[in-house]
C-alpha cells in the first residue's frame, strides 16, 4: 500500500463519503479508486463481449414456459430502480 499526502476537494469528498456509505476519508478515497477500476474491468469485459458473434436464433424456447423474456424495458426500469 502507498502512503500520500495531497489535498482534496472537501465537498467532492463528502458526496463520496455519501454515495459509497463510507465512514472514513481513507475509506472513501479507497473505496472511489476501487469503483473506478471496477468500471474499467467491466468496460474490458463488454468490450470482449463485443467482439464475440453471436447466434440467438431459436434461443427463446430455451427459457421454457412458452417463449423467451421481454428485456425491451430493463434500462429504464434499471433507472427507475435507482432513482426510486
Amino acid at each position: 500500500m502507498t502512503r500520500i499526502t495531497i489535498d482534496v476537494n472537501d465537498e467532492w469528498l463528502e458526496a463520496a463519503r455519501e454515495e459509497l456509505g463510507t465512514g472514513t476519508k481513507v475509506a472513501t478515497i479507497n473505496a472511489a479508486l476501487a469503483s473506478f477500476a471496477d468500471r474499467r474491468k467491466a468496460k474490458a469485459a463488454i468490450e470482449a463481449f463485443d467482439e464475440v458473434d453471436m447466434d440467438f436464433e431459436g434461443s427463446s424456447a430455451s427459457f421454457g414456459y412458452g417463449g423467451g423474456r421481454d428485456l425491451s424495458r430493463l434500462a429504464e426500469e434499471a433507472r427507475e430502480r435507482k432513482a426510486g
